[in-house]
């Protein structure tokens, strides 16, 4: 099999691991429904199964919008070094020499 050309987007790096994690918890959190199908512990009258699924969807939320700010910065982040250098203007020419006061100028000299 071939290799994989080597492009700058199919890189690993721990801001995406952080992205792939803060995605996956909430879905395997509520997936895995035995470790939260039970009533006790009750919370201000409402049973645990019930109240531990709407603490995650809260959770979740959270999780997803902090995903979503270090997927966009990673990509920035991406974008800015792949970019080709900016090209700089040329320098500025010299400025001319200051005039002087003297006669050849209209001076007080005449």
């Amino acid at each position: 099999m071939p290799n994989a050309p080597d492009t700058p987007g199919a890189a690993v790096t721990p801001a995406r691991v952080v992205v792939a994690l803060c995605l996956v918890a909430p879905l395997v959190a509520l997936m895995w429904v035995g470790s939260y199908a039970r009533t006790d512990p009750v919370l201000v009258g409402v049973p645990f199964f019930y109240w531990y699924q709407l603490l995650w969807v809260v959770l979740s939320t959270a999780l997803t919008m902090v995903a979503h700010r270090l997927w966009q910065r990673d990509r920035r982040t991406r974008t800015a070094a792949a970019a080709p250098p900016a090209v700089s203007d040329p320098p500025a020419p010299p400025a001319p020499p200051a005039a002087t006061a003297g006669p050849e100028h209209g001076g007080a000299d005449r």
